[in-house]
């Protein structure tokens, strides 16, 4: 909904969530791409007559390849007879290696296959595929299979560095090791040789974004979360949140070969910035470069923004305004923004942002790259003039649904330091509870649920009149509403403040229902949390606002997202406080035992010791907190 801004005492409103944050998703301001059909390659450039007929594999060998992966993760997980398995299948699957890739459940069954092998077998099943690269690499199923070969990397290096290690085998390399490493080079060497081809494939460039990243020896979020079955049990599987770029070693062949791979973008550098394909192989590789090689990241930016600055002049200021309003550019300017050094950044604010940020944060597309922006400000010396640009129209911003503009500039006032009490300042008077004073402790729901004052109790308020108190008892009787996902991040940010006592007496108002919906939501929940983790909130302040928890235990615990919030307290809970929650889970017993979320709580808190065997359980708990004492005060030390 794109209201225009308003005196805050007009008629209420509730500003647009967008807390979907892809491009064309709802409420993002983002408009939909759509898909576009990508050019055929000429005649000359398309995969050999030879492999033009579609592999076939027969339903008795799919058949087969399906019961022996069932058998494998039936097996020991270690052994001869696991060993001698893994290479029979192994070398079946070398014989119909391309067979398997590009059919759909072939390739699908192949991939978690890769998943088990040795470094031998994968460099002769990778061997077997490479006289069909093309081919394979740009087929819809063969893509995944040349991927999870790639990822199989860093578990093979590794064991081979562990084995070498135990043997003293300090020097050279083993010939398999060697035979991998001349594959992936190889492979390298013909992607390099027709780059434009692969990156702006649709399929390929898959392929060169996976290939950069085991170049550079670093596997980026997006590939460590896939749900494909690439990875085998023995490999450790995080859960969604914990994925961070991981880092392994590899070979200085490889950094070399990345720098190569580099020079490519260099020569076509208005493709990759204009192509939206080409586009995600240039972003890959600015992260994969600032992790590992920085210089060679500052010197592709550089010339990223280099370039986008000598083109047509917009008519309203910097020609990098153009990009930042187009949907493939802006993409990629938003990784150089998070990838640039802060001199860097401060001298891109200034060349072209600066007297900007308004129209930006406006704008349906280029408000993301503003975002980006204000995630990489670390210093003092750019907030304060990002701060003084954009404060005067941080209701209008809201207004206009670009809800991740103001979210991005609170967290960067948390994460600098600088400006707090004055964005929580303008935040209350946006949501119109700044005056009277008696309406600032409602400000937890308003911000939570991204709604004005006046719309969430459904007031009616005729402009010259002055506002309304506060009435507790109403507020006291209505449910929380809905929580969306950036109200959820800007209380966090909020909580993690320097001085969050507002917020804390606003949520100190709430009531056990009130409370006990937030800690169940899927995104409130992750509100207690910052209550429970922020080094701003004392425990007196911390004890406060979760008392208001007690005679809801049990509801909390047999609740997806409540049970986590529950644990959470526990871990962090005095020994007295134990006492009081497990004594009021033990009233409902067999209800948490049947309940799939509660029965896990029931355990975690040993509520079956605790009414049985009282005294057994107190010492067990008094020697959990004496070891979390102790490791708290070796972790500070």
């Amino acid at each position: 909904m794109g209201l225009s801004s308003r005196s805050p005492h007009k008629a209420g409103r509730q500003f647009p969530a967008g807390s979907k944050r892809g491009r064309g998703a709802k409420g993002s301001g983002r408009p939909p791409t759509g898909r576009k059909r990508q050019p055929r390659p000429p005649a000359d450039r398309r995969a050999k007559s030879a492999v033009d007929e579609q592999p076939h594999l027969s339903p008795q060998a799919l058949g087969y390849f399906r019961r022996a992966l069932t058998a494998l993760k039936e097996a020991p997980e270690a052994g001869e007879e696991r060993d001698l398995m893994v290479r029979n299948i192994l070398k079946e699957v070398e014989a119909q290696a391309l067979a398997l890739a590009t059919n759909r459940t072939g390739s699908e069954l192949l991939q978690e296959l890769l998943g088990f092998s040795p470094l031998k077998p994968l460099c002769q099943i990778w061997a077997a595929l490479r006289s069909s690269l093309r081919f394979v690499a740009c087929h819809r199923c063969g893509v995944h299979v040349l991927q999870s070969a790639l990822l199989q990397l860093p578990r093979l290096l590794a064991r081979r560095a562990e084995e070498e290690r135990e043997k003293g085998e300090e020097d050279g390399k083993s010939g398999a090791l060697e035979a991998l490493e001349k594959l992936v080079l190889g492979l390298a060497s013909e992607v390099c040789d027709d780059f434009l081809f692969y990156c702006g494939d649709t399929h390929g460039s898959f392929v060169v974004r996976t290939l950069l990243q085991v170049l550079g020896g670093t596997l980026l979020e997006s590939e460590r979360a896939r749900p494909r079955g690439s990875q085998s049990s023995e490999a450790v599987r995080a859960p969604l949140r914990e994925c961070k770029p991981a880092d392994f070693e590899v070979p200085q062949t490889f950094l070399n070969c990345l720098q190569d791979l580099i020079s490519c973008f260099l020569k076509d550098l208005a493709v990759f910035i204009t192509d939206k394909i080409s586009s995600f192989c240039l972003q890959v590789a600015l992260q994969i470069l600032h992790r590992k090689l920085p210089q060679v990241c500052a010197h592709l930016c550089s010339a990223t923004i280099g370039y986008l600055s000598t083109r047509n002049s917009s008519a309203d200021g910097s020609p990098l305004l153009l990009f930042l309003r187009d949907q493939t550019s802006s993409r990629l300017l938003e990784q150089v923004l998070l990838v640039l050094e802060p001199p860097k950044l401060q001298s891109l604010f200034e060349d072209h942002f600066q007297g900007q940020l308004q129209t930006l944060a406006a704008h349906p597309i280029a408000n993301f790259p503003l975002q980006r922006l204000l995630d990489a400000v670390t210093t003092p010396e750019l907030l304060s003039p990002v701060f003084e640009e954009l404060s005067p129209a941080l209701e209008a911003i809201l207004a206009q649904g670009h809800t991740g503009v103001v979210t991005a500039l609170v967290g960067a006032c948390r994460r600098v330091g600088a400006h707090q009490a004055q964005v929580l300042q303008l935040l209350l008077e946006a949501f119109h509870c700044a005056k009277p004073s008696s309406r600032q402790v409602a400000c937890v729901p308003l911000f939570a649920t991204l709604m004005a004052y006046e719309v969430y109790y459904e007031l009616t308020e005729e402009e010259g009149v002055a506002p309304a108190e506060h009435q507790a008892e109403v507020a006291a009787s209505r449910a929380l509403g809905e929580v969306t996902v950036l109200g959820s991040l800007l209380l966090q940010h909020l909580l993690h403040f320097s001085a969050p006592g507002l917020v804390l007496r606003s949520l100190g108002a709430l009531t056990g229902p009130q409370l006990l919906t937030l800690a169940q939501s899927p995104a409130g929940s992750h509100v207690v949390d910052a209550i429970l983790t922020s080094p701003s909130v004392t425990r007196k302040q911390r004890r406060r606002v979760l008392q208001t928890l007690k005679g809801q235990y049990v509801a909390l615990a047999c609740s997806r997202h409540g049970s986590r919030v529950l644990d959470a307290i526990w871990n962090g809970a005095a020994l007295g406080a134990r006492k009081e929650i497990a004594a009021e889970l033990g009233e409902q017993n067999q209800e948490l035992i049947k309940d799939p979320f509660g029965h896990h709580v029931a355990r975690n808190v040993a509520l079956t010791t605790f009414l049985k065997r009282r005294e057994a359980w107190e010492q067990q708990q008094s020697a959990v907190a004496k070891r979390r004492r102790a490791l708290h005060s070796i972790l500070e030390d």
